[in-house]
């Protein structure tokens, strides 16, 4: 379902004020919160908070606090002739899932006077009792037409000035995340009066694009030295984490033009890399062999250039 669509939805529910239990799922930064809260909004009008609760189950994230706050709050009356009132869980699949089965009993008795509205990452971490007693909205990572548009609105009203490789570079840092693309907006606007595309990289703490694919084209083509070089550039001088190095190796390595064969034996690899670095492996011994295996294993010059 395409944003436009979710958005047509859940207007509907506000001109009927027919409101279901609903559950937002999708990646961060993408308007699940902000959605929640402009429903609540139209709904209720300036005395919105008289009706509405935010709790973010990460921070509390057991049987708890569906015991007490959660269910506190819906047994209560609404206020001011309100229909029902609105409990919004944000990260509702950190819930544990004994939180989850107390919170479907509260969902199932206060459903007259409480609806509930759901937002996670991942709906699979989501029991099904819970997801078969929603409407399940899955929202996309944002286009980058729709952050571009937004950032320059943005710049516009705080008087920023923002080139188009600074555009391209929000973009290629947010992939989709509106919060991240306007954080990066901020924060480089605080350094420097005009945004361009250095600005973003430096403060965002990522490599440039073309300087990735450098270091893997070096690799694949055997000179093992200059990609080294390159890894020491990212880590000591731009201090990038290898766990951000590696994770950019893997997006310029999806988007290289080499054979689906080469392009699977390295993704393998890197999978693994990944992993040694996430279970605590020395961060520079496991990129020095991931740039070794590239060189080792190769591809032909012809398709490293």
């Amino acid at each position: 379902m395409g944003q436009p669509e979710i958005v047509r939805r859940l207007k509907s529910y506000v001109a009927t004020r027919n409101l279901p239990h609903l559950l937002f799922s999708g990646p961060p930064g993408v308007g699940k919160t902000a959605a929640a809260i402009s429903i609540v909004r139209e709904i209720f009008g300036e005395g919105w908070r008289d009706n509405f609760i935010e709790l973010n189950a990460s921070d509390e994230r057991g049987i708890d606090v569906v015991r007490t706050k959660v269910k506190d709050f819906a047994r209560m009356a609404p206020l001011g002739g309100a229909e029902f009132k609105v409990i919004f869980l944000d990260e509702a699949d950190a819930l544990t899932s004994d939180a989850q089965s107390a919170l479907r009993r509260t969902m199932e008795r206060y459903s007259a006077t409480c609806r509930f509205i759901l937002s996670c990452n991942y709906s699979s971490k989501i029991i099904e009792p819970i997801q078969s007693r929603c409407a399940v909205y899955r929202f996309r990572a944002l286009t980058p037409d729709a952050i571009e548009k937004r950032i320059r609105y943005i710049a516009e009203q705080e008087g920023v000035e923002v080139t188009e490789d600074g555009i391209e570079a929000i973009n290629y840092v947010a992939r989709g995340d509106m919060r991240k693309a306007i954080n990066a907006l901020q924060a480089a606007a605080l350094i420097s009066d005009k945004v361009d595309m250095n600005t973003i990289y430096q403060i965002t703490s990522m490599a440039r694009p073309e300087q990735i694919r450098n270091l893997i084209k070096m690799a694949i083509s055997g000179d093992f030295a200059g990609a080294r070089n390159e890894l020491d550039d990212l880590l000591l001088v731009q201090g990038l984490s290898g766990q951000d190095v590696v994770v950019q190796i893997h997006r310029e390595m999806l988007d290289l033009d080499v054979p689906d064969a080469d392009k699977v034996r390295m993704i393998n690899r890197i999978g693994e890399i990944d992993f040694r670095i996430t279970e605590g492996a020395n961060e520079r011994i496991q990129l020095e062999a991931l740039i070794a295996y590239m060189a080792l294993t190769g591809l032909s010059k012809s398709t490293a250039t």
